[in-house]
């Protein structure tokens, strides 16, 4: 059974070495792979003296980067994790455990039930955090306690099923969508959480990442929860077409007369274009069906692959 470690990493030069040895330390049977993206501090080099294997992805983002690693490894295990030293190395055999005795597709790292909100002084990050984990469990009836931690497990079936679109940090949005939605086992694991070391600066961008993030949620309810988003769609035009409408009835009532023709008009085309919206969703909803059965097969053609090896 084969266990990997992937690092991916831009600019961490002040703690790479300090990860890939924690890693050696406790999984010292796993390889350890970092994933450059184009850092000029000399990073890589630092991961290699350490002991890692270095490979690069040139497509800025880590999301471009998680792409390239569940791409092109192979292994019955992925632990991946920040190259920031934040996440515990001594947690990785828990992780891996549970991945390899089949009891999680994906593991997460738990920091927000444990020591981030002490740990991290960004106030903006700290409601983040809290704003994605309350819509990701609204939108998908989960109880999940972190969204956007940077420390996961995985298992074969789960990377080799999983079909990125996110080029940058919303990408562990994304694989926590892309978990619930598929009915992959999850498993959280506490993880005390530290701070960067002084010197050691965040890629990340409090608003334009925090936009980032919400346009992904949107997007995934959208895709994955087709019928709830265009019905709701629907409903809403409807309301604003009734509440058009129903003054111009009562006053047919009451008088016998038809005013305001032009509005009605209007009114018939928000109608039928509410009434397209929601044959739309349903059409989709059919169409994500369909997709979740055959995703359901390729898990069931990797199993009897990896039996077979």
């Amino acid at each position: 059974m084969k266990t990997v470690i992937l690092i991916p990493c831009y600019n961490e030069s002040k703690t790479i070495g300090k990860v890939v040895s924690d890693f050696k330390k406790f999984m010292p049977h796993a390889d350890i792979y970092v994933y450059d993206n184009n850092s000029t501090d000399g990073t890589d080099e630092i991961a290699k003296e350490a002991g890692a294997i270095v490979r690069y992805e040139y497509q800025q983002g880590k999301g471009n980067v998680v792409r390239s690693m569940f791409r092109e490894i192979k292994a019955d295990c992925y632990i991946m994790v920040d190259g920031d030293d934040t996440y515990p190395a001594e947690t990785a055999p828990e992780f891996e455990k549970l991945v390899l005795n089949g009891k999680a597709d994906m593991v997460i790292g738990d920091r927000l039930s444990s020591t981030y909100f002490e740990e991290n002084d960004r106030l903006f990050h700290n409601t983040g955090n809290r704003v994605v984990r309350k819509s990701i469990n609204l939108f998908f009836k989960s109880d999940l306690n972190d969204i956007m931690t940077g420390m996961r497990g995985f298992s074969y079936n789960f990377v080799k099923s999983f079909s990125i679109s996110s080029k940058e940090f919303e990408i562990e949005t994304e694989m926590s969508v892309f978990a619930l939605m598929n009915n992959f086992k999850i498993k959280e694991i506490p993880v005390e959480y530290k701070d960067r070391i002084e010197g050691s600066e965040s890629k990340l961008n409090t608003y334009s990442d925090g936009i980032k993030v919400l346009r992904m949620i949107f997007s995934l309810v959208r895709d994955q929860k087709p019928l709830l988003f265009f019905t709701t769609m629907a409903i809403i035009l409807l309301i604003i077409a009734g509440i058009h409408f129903f003054p111009i009835l009562f006053k047919y009532f009451s008088t016998g007369y038809v005013l305001k023709i032009p509005t009605l008009i209007i009114i018939s085309t928000v109608v039928i274009v509410a009434t397209l919206i929601f044959l739309t969703g349903t059409i989709l909803h059919v169409l994500k069906k369909q997709h979740a059965d055959n995703l359901e097969r390729h898990l069931i053609l990797l199993n009897e692959l990896n039996n077979d090896e």
